[in-house]
């Protein structure tokens, strides 16, 4: 039995990535296999004609608001992790410990009301006048840029991927950070089809997990799509003998939802609370291109499932070879997932 204590290292501060380097696809990228680093530009050379890159078309919203309690005065910071219905939420509220079920929030012109206390800082919130409540939120909300980057953006569009269409996530698909549109045209010419998936980004990004068992961790419903068009193109990509390269823990989490034992993708459209971890079977995804992830997190029990304890070989390769982690970091390429 595994537990927290299994996928914990010690990641310097020094090692986070502070900057988004520009071009995006300057930054590096290990092959997990041979421990060699190449330009991203280069992922061509580790791509072959008749692959699928899936990506995930989410669109982060600007999630962060700083509200006030309405009896106080209080200031609230709101974080709007999941949609629950056109006028509720799931959210992180901060500081949380003297709010209790029917505390009333302001922000600008909307109303928060409280309909549950808050249980680990998260909470079921009310968002009135709910008409035009999508428009007012972009308007007056932040970027909810991840709490270990200390830096700065020039353009919130930095913390948005050159795929991002559909709004709806608390966190960007950071994986797809690193392409640029000249690096997929070069790959697109090169034989590798482009297919969106798509994934809201809620909580299990932001919530480190206890201390015990791995299996006593509560993954959070996160709502997924795989449209017909997808579905078709992907199983085309398989029957032809080409491979499914996932960008990113939630393209994974997507295709591996939504396809069966016999590797077939279907049409998708729900909630998954899949939680990926060793001893999984892998019926979808061949190969992965993600960021190097936090301690003692979901993502990185991802990584195990696929390379087993050899992630730690991995990960003390690319802190000794100055790879930058987390977010707006480097990235890995893990291939041979699907047995």
């Amino acid at each position: 039995m595994f537990t927290a204590d299994d996928f914990d290292y010690n990641l310097p501060a020094s090692s986070i990535a502070q900057a988004a380097i520009e071009p995006r696809d300057a930054s590096r990228l290990l092959d997990a296999g041979t421990l060699t680093d190449v330009p991203f530009s280069e992922l061509p050379r580790l791509l072959r004609a008749g692959d699928a890159l899936v990506v995930n078309r989410t669109r982060v919203r600007h999630a962060r608001l700083r509200a006030a309690r309405v009896d106080t005065g209080g200031a609230v910071e709101v974080l709007l992790v999941r949609r629950l219905d056109p006028s509720r939420w799931e959210a992180m509220l901060r500081p949380s410990r003297r709010l209790r079920s029917g505390v009333v929030l302001g922000v600008g012109p909307l109303t928060i009301s409280l309909a549950t206390d808050p249980r680990d800082g998260v909470a079921t919130v009310r968002i009135d006048p709910v008409e035009h409540a999508d428009d007012v939120i972009e308007a007056i909300g932040e970027m909810p840029l991840p709490p270990y980057f200390n830096g700065s953006l020039d353009d919130d569009e930095r913390y948005q991927t050159m795929f991002a269409t559909a709004l709806g996530s608390a966190a960007a698909p950071t994986a797809a950070l690193h392409f640029t549109p000249s690096l997929v045209e070069r790959l697109e010419q090169a034989g590798v089809m482009i297919v969106p998936v798509e994934l809201e980004v809620g909580l299990d990004t932001f919530r480190p997990m206890s201390d015990g068992p791995i299996e006593h961790h509560q993954m959070h419903t996160e709502h997924a799509e795989v449209v017909p068009a997808a579905a078709d193109a992907l199983n085309q990509v398989r029957e032809a003998g080409g491979r499914w390269v996932a960008v990113g823990t939630t393209v994974v989490r997507t295709l591996e939802s939504a396809t069966g034992p016999d590797g077939v993708v279907e049409e998708f459209s729900g909630q998954t609370d899949l939680f990926i971890r060793p001893g999984h079977r892998f019926n979808a995804v061949d190969a992965l291109i993600t960021n190097f992830h936090a301690p003692r997190t979901t993502l990185l029990v991802m990584i195990a499932a696929m390379i087993g304890d050899r992630w730690r070989t991995v990960y003390a390769h690319a802190l000794s070879h100055d790879f930058r982690f987390l977010s707006f970091g480097d990235a890995m390429f893990i291939e041979g997932v699907r047995p």
